[in-house]
C-alpha cells in the first residue's frame, strides 16, 4: 500500500493537529515557508509539505517522527536547502523537519582528531570554531551547506582528492528510524569488526531511512604550508591527462580543480581574474614548507609535459582565499552566461583513466546539443560538473537538457562510472539506478522496506518506483 494511501487512512489533519499543539510557534503552514523547504534550484517542480516544524533536540525529532508514524504522515528532513537533486520536495506532502536550529558543536577532542556536532551545523560554522585548535574540517562542497545533510548526501567537494569524502569522514552518526527509536551507529574508534557497518548504511541515504541529528566527524591539522595556484592549457583533454599523471605519480596534491575555456571566461567576468581564456586547472598543495615547494615543483613538470603554461603559485592566505572564492561561485559566475536562464548544475564521475575521455565526449555532447554549458570539477577523483544553462519556461529547451542528463549518466555508466558522484539521487537521478546497479537494486528496496516499512522518510527519493 502507497504511503498516500495509508495517510488518508491515519489523518493528516490529526497528526498536524498534535504537531502544532506540541511545537507552538515552532510549528508552520505558512504557504512561503513551505515554499521555501521544496527544491527551487531545477526544472522539477516544487513540491511542499503541509507544514514546517522546527525542532532543537534529537528527541524533538524522535517525538515528531512517532506522531507521523502513527498517522502515515510523510517526514521529509530538510537542512540548508542547498541539495541540487530535489531532495528536500515533499511529493507525497507531509510534515518538512527543519534541523537548522540543531547547530551546537557538542565536542571537540583534538587529542582524538575528532569532534560531534549536531546536524545543523555548517561546515564553515565548524572550521570557525574550530581555527584556534590548529585543526580543521577538511570537506568543502562549496556551499555553506549542513553536516547532517553532507552526511545525507555522502558530499565531498575540493578536498576529496586527498582527504576522502564524507563516507570517509563520519566516525559515528546519532540517527531517528522511521519509528521513532534513537540508534547510535557505532562508537568513536578509529576502526571496529563489530556488526553490520550502519554508519556506511546511513551515510548517503538522503534522509530515507533515518534522520541524522548528530555527526561525530574525523579532523585534520591545519597544514604547516599551503600553496595554491593555476596553470592554463591548450585543451580540455590536455589539463585531464596533466590530472591523470599527477594522480597516478602520487603527489599527494590537495585539491586540483577543472574549468573548461568558457568556465574561465564567465569566472574573470564575475570574479575579475584576468585569466587566459583557455582551459585551467586550480590546484592546492598541503605539508610542510619543503614538501609544498616539491609537489609544485612535481607538478609544474608534469603540466609542462601537457603543453601547460607556467604554474603561478600564490601562498599568501588572500591569494588564496580570492582564488578559491572564485571556484566556489562558478555557480553565479555561468548565470552571466546567460541572464535570467536558471543553472542546472549535474555531475558524473569515472575512474581517472577514463576522465579525458569522458570529458571529451561530454563536450562533444553540449556543442552538437546547441548548450551553453561550462564544465568544472573535482577531476582529481575522477568528477566534473556541468552547468547548463536553461530557460526551465521554454519545454523544449527542457527536453534538449533532460536527453543531454541521460547521455551523461549513461556516458559515466558506461565507463564503470557513476551518475552523481556527490550530488546525490533525490528524485531527479532516480531513473539511472536499475542501469548503475542492476540486481542489487533489489537489495536496496529490502533494507528500505525493513527500516522504514511504512515510506514515511523522505518517500519518493532514491528509489525508483
Amino acid at each position: 500500500m502507497s504511503v498516500s494511501a495509508l495517510r488518508s487512512k491515519g489523518g493528516l489533519a490529526d497528526a498536524l493537529g498534535r504537531l502544532e499543539l506540541r511545537f507552538g510557534a515552532r510549528f508552520s503552514r505558512g504557504a512561503e515557508l513551505r515554499r521555501q523547504h521544496a527544491n527551487t534550484v531545477n526544472w522539477l517542480p516544487n513540491e511542499p509539505a503541509d507544514a514546517v516544524v522546527f525542532v532543537e533536540t534529537t528527541e524533538e525529532v524522535a517525538e515528531l517522527v512517532r506522531i507521523c508514524a502513527e498517522h502515515r504522515v510523510p517526514v521529509v528532513p530538510f537542512g540548508t536547502g542547498t541539495g541540487l537533486e530535489g531532495h528536500v520536495n515533499a511529493p507525497l506532502g507531509g510534515v518538512s523537519v527543519d534541523l537548522s536550529r540543531m547547530n551546537n558543536v557538542i565536542a571537540v577532542r583534538p587529542e582524538d582528531l575528532d569532534c560531534t556536532v549536531e546536524a545543523g551545523v555548517t561546515r564553515r560554522q565548524l572550521n570557525d570554531y574550530l581555527r584556534d585548535q590548529g585543526l580543521f574540517f577538511p570537506i568543502d562542497p562549496g556551499a555553506d551547506a549542513s553536516l547532517g545533510g553532507m552526511a545525507a548526501t555522502r558530499a565531498s567537494g575540493t578536498n576529496a582528492v586527498r582527504y576522502g569524502t564524507m563516507r570517509d569522514s563520519v566516525v559515528n552518526l546519532t540517527a531517528v528510524m522511521a519509528d521513532g527509536t534513537i540508534i547510535h551507529t557505532a562508537r568513536r574508534a578509529r576502526k571496529s569488526s563489530a556488526g553490520y557497518d550502519l554508519t556506511r548504511l546511513l551515510v548517503g541515504s538522503e534522509g530515507t531511512l533515518g534522520i541524522i541529528t548528530e555527526v561525530t566527524l574525523r579532523l585534520s591539522g591545519i597544514p604547516e604550508a599551503i600553496a595554491a595556484g593555476v596553470c592554463a592549457f591548450r585543451s580540455v583533454e590536455d589539463a585531464c591527462n596533466a590530472t591523470i599523471l599527477t594522480i597516478q605519480s602520487g603527489i599527494p596534491i590537495a585539491r586540483i580543480e577543472l574549468l573548461d575555456a568558457l568556465m574561465v571566461r564567465a569566472t574573470n567576468d564575475f570574479a575579475g581574474l584576468g585569466l587566459p581564456a583557455t582551459p585551467h586547472l586550480f590546484v592546492e598543495f598541503h605539508g610542510s614548507a619543503a614538501s609544498v615547494e616539491e609537489q609544485a615543483r612535481q607538478f609544474g613538470e608534469i603540466a609542462a609535459a601537457f603543453g601547460g603554461g607556467s604554474f603561478q603559485s600564490a601562498t599568501r592566505p588572500e591569494d588564496r582565499t580570492k582564488l578559491w572564492q572564485a571556484r566556489h561561485d562558478a555557480y553565479f559566475a555561468a548565470k552571466g552566461l546567460r541572464p535570467g536562464a536558471s543553472v542546472i548544475a549535474t555531475d558524473a564521475c569515472v575512474p581517472i583513466s577514463r576522465l579525458a575521455e569522458c570529458v571529451a565526449e561530454t563536450q562533444a555532447d553540449i556543442a552538437e546539443t546547441g548548450l551553453i554549458a561550462p564544465i568544472v570539477g573535482h577531476v582529481g577523483d575522477g568528477n566534473f560538473h556541468v552547468q547548463m544553462m536553461v530557460d526551465t519556461a521554454n519545454p523544449h529547451e527542457v527536453e534538449l537538457a533532460e536527453h543531454f542528463l541521460g547521455r551523461l549518466a549513461k556516458r559515466a555508466i558506461s565507463m564503470d562510472g557513476t551518475c552523481t558522484g556527490e550530488h546525490g539521487v533525490g528524485q531527479g537521478k532516480r531513473k539511472y539506478l536499475a542501469l548503475e546497479h542492476g540486481p542489487a537494486l533489489g537489495v536496496m528496496r529490502s533494507i528500505k522496506a525493513a527500516l522504514d516499512p511504512l515510506g514515511i522518510l523522505n518517500p519518493g527519493k532514491v528509489l525508483p518506483e
